[in-house]
């Protein structure tokens, strides 16, 4: 029942009430028939909404590219253990070999081609520090790449906000995510 769901919403009681929404990094299709009511009216009801990070602002995109680099002059190559960096790049050709046969016919429709994603998504991959090729490799699944296109429920809510006319912001700088990630060292990762 829609009733009984947790609905990872939290009231703060106040006037008017504040609330404060857990959510996923996921494509918002694979969730949103799961959010319960009571959490879409609180959104609804809003005139502020403030987001982990502002996935609309351009600036904020810039920066999270950038954190993951390595430093300049610095590859992949040069961090990873060799049989490591060679089992990744055999796995990155592999997907890109698949790309094409996990897309849907709708990303096809819409003009999105495989090549494409798979820049999008791995481009520069050689450049980028180990815990960033780590989570980008996660992503690189069929069920992932079927649902590219469809905004993660974040990025959802923050449209859906600007739609509305929804004053938004957001409570951390992407340096706050970034460093803890980027201060792992290899055997963490």
């Amino acid at each position: 029942q829609q009733s009984e769901l947790n609905s990872f919403l939290w009231t703060i009681k106040r006037d008017p009430p504040s609330y404060f929404f857990g959510t996923i990094h996921v494509p918002y299709t694979r969730v949103w028939d799961f959010v319960p009511e009571n959490s879409k009216k609180a959104f609804q009801q809003s005139h502020v909404v403030y987001f982990e990070l502002d996935l609309t602002e351009p600036y904020t995109i810039s920066a999270l590219t950038s954190c993951q680099l390595l430093p300049q002059g610095k590859s992949l190559q040069d961090v990873l253990p060799r049989d490591i960096y060679r089992r990744l790049k055999r796995h990155l050709e592999y997907v890109k070999l698949m790309m094409p046969s996990w897309m849907t016919p709708d990303q096809q429709g819409k003009g999105l081609y495989a090549d494409y994603l798979f820049n999008a998504i791995a481009g520069n991959w050689e450049r980028k520090r180990p815990v960033w090729v780590m989570l980008m490799v996660n992503s690189l699944t069929e069920v992932d790449i079927k649902s590219r296109g469809v905004p993660v429920l974040d990025l959802y809510l923050a449209q859906e906000a600007e739609r509305l006319g929804k004053q938004t912001g957001a409570v951390e700088e992407v340096e706050e995510q970034c460093h803890p990630l980027n201060g792992l060292n290899l055997s963490q990762v």
